[in-house]
């Protein structure tokens, strides 16, 4: 269950406008805790639903960050002049797809799992080095993630190529 301290909350929990995860994460809970004389409304599998849409966007938040650590990676550690600016922009894109959806829980929950994301952009990136022949640079990647939130989602900011220009 998340943590409900941080999310701006109405009389009965978060905002459905401000933490939209956090929101969804209590209102399941509310739902289950609720009295139904009704039988015929299916409680359970509502609040289900319900939270599932809240996970979605975290999962999708989650996506984006390790996409984000991939295309980092490969910016600092390649040699490449080309697919330079794929990756940019493909950071860009996941930065704006990231702007949509994250919320101050859901970038709670980043912070906590960044060492995991971390660990699957830096896999993913080792594979695509590797696969470009660039066994140096997959070698060079980093075991621990050299990159704050902040700089993941930071519009605009990359990071500089090891030894200087690619």
């Amino acid at each position: 269950m998340v943590s409900l301290k941080s999310v701006t909350t109405m009389p009965d929990g978060p905002r459905y406008d401000d933490d939209f995860f956090a929101w969804t994460q209590h209102q399941a809970m509310v739902l289950r805790t609720m009295a139904v004389a009704d039988n015929r409304f299916d409680r359970e599998n509502v609040a289900e639903e319900i939270e599932a849409l809240g996970r979605s966007d975290r999962d999708a938040v989650r996506s984006q960050i390790r996409r984000i650590i991939e295309h980092l990676l490969k910016l600092a550690y390649s040699r490449a002049q080309q697919p330079r600016f794929d990756w940019m922009a493909s950071i860009v894109e996941a930065r704006a797809a990231l702007g949509d959806k994250i919320s101050a829980t859901l970038r709670q929950d980043a912070e906590t799992m960044l060492p995991k994301l971390y660990e699957d952009g830096r896999d993913r990136a080792e594979l695509g080095l590797r696969s470009h022949g660039e066994m140096q640079a997959a070698d060079d990647l980093p075991s621990e993630c050299p990159y704050t939130i902040e700089n993941i989602l930071r519009r605009g900011w990359y990071p500089d190529p090891l030894g200087g220009k690619p």
